[in-house]
């Protein structure tokens, strides 16, 4: 059997447009548009950012065998990302790239094949661009026997890349954006245009691609966590769309990844929005004194905050930031640990919500 020769964009309508895969865009749909209106619900947007933001970076580096843990990367975050381990110096870079391309794609409204790389550069800290020599070959595990080759020379990847950002960009389409997305995520795998940082360069855009299309307003919505959920089926139907041309089983796999996705993110924005008013209400009763919203907001925003957060956000001078951090931890919202010369507040309950 010849290995298979990926296909330029678009796929042909009807076989990407199936009864089973309409169905499931209803549903996924449904969900992604309750997850956008509960986003908008809650005041402070950076705050929901940040959270999610964060959890997503430590989960697509581990699909890619990067494991840190969630202390490490907050550490890294607050004190000094110098003295972090290079699994964690890399999810850190992972969020610095989605929030790249976000910036991007508010400021332009579309993406440029440029942008793609910038993207990947602000991920890995380099600049060796799109890659010269022949990318990773699919080979059946069993026969060895060669599957599916990436275009192999950097004409052939430019010339995909193109095609690909045309299509992308293209929010005129009368296909359904989350088929698009399925087909678009697929596409940008097999094209493979890196030496490294494929998958996570991907899955960056898979949300940059919901924001182009207002599907979503903020990049709250990742995949990471069930594709790592569902490994071997990912590898398993990319694989069976190489060799077979059928998208079907593929694109029903990102739609329910969007639905479910959607429904377990709005069940976190439910359990963050109920601690938060919980959080307020004790602040309140227990130490009125050191009341403040934007106080609270900033430990929901900076789940690790230190003195030198207050000071800047609320404007106050260093004695009374650390006052208000102190009888936080009196009263048990914050822990307090000491990193180096550093002392890190810890809003543990809200850690946790993030954790799961």
């Amino acid at each position: 059997m010849h290995p298979i020769q990926l296909s330029k964009l678009p796929p042909e309508r009807e076989k990407v447009e199936t009864i089973p895969i309409l169905r499931e865009v209803s549903a996924a749909t449904a969900a992604l548009a309750e997850l956008k209106g509960i986003a908008k619900s809650i005041p402070n947007q950076s705050m929901l950012i940040n959270a999610i933001v964060l959890q997503e970076a430590k989960d697509s580096s581990e699909i890619e065998n990067i494991i840190t843990t969630q202390d490490e990367l907050y550490k890294a975050l607050t004190v000094n990302k110098s003295n972090s381990s290079p699994q964690t110096k890399e999810v850190v870079n992972y969020r610095k790239a989605i929030f790249l391309g976000f910036e991007l794609v508010q400021k332009q409204g579309f993406l440029r094949v440029n942008d793609i790389v910038r993207i990947q550069e602000e991920l890995l800290e380099n600049n060796a661009g799109i890659r010269n020599l022949p990318g990773t070959v699919l080979k059946n595990d069993r026969t060895g026997e060669t599957i599916y080759t990436p275009p192999q020379d950097k004409s052939e990847i430019m010339d995909m890349l193109s095609n690909f950002i045309e299509h992308f960009n293209n929010t005129d389409t009368t296909l359904s954006p989350l088929i698009n997305l399925a087909i678009f995520h697929y596409q940008f795998e097999s094209i493979h245009p890196f030496y490294d940082g494929n998958g996570r360069t991907g899955r960056i855009l898979n949300i940059l691609y919901l924001i182009l299309n207002k599907q979503i307003d903020i990049p709250i919505l990742y995949l990471s966590a069930y594709i790592m959920d569902h490994k071997a089926e990912y590898y398993r139907l990319l694989s069976h769309t190489y060799t077979n041309g059928e998208w079907e089983d593929w694109i029903l796999y990102m739609l329910r990844a969007i639905e479910i996705t959607s429904r377990q993110t709005i069940a976190k924005i439910e359990r963050i929005r109920t601690l938060m008013t919980q959080t307020l209400e004790k602040v309140q009763s227990e130490a009125p004194k050191t009341y403040r919203k934007e106080l609270v907001e900033l430990l929901f925003e900076q789940p690790y905050a230190k003195i030198e957060f207050v000071i800047e956000h609320l404007n106050v001078e260093r004695k009374a930031a650390s006052r208000y951090l102190r009888e936080l931890e009196r009263i048990g919202v914050l822990d307090a640990q000491k990193v180096g010369r550093e002392t890190l507040y810890i809003n543990k309950a809200l850690v946790e919500i993030l954790k799961r």
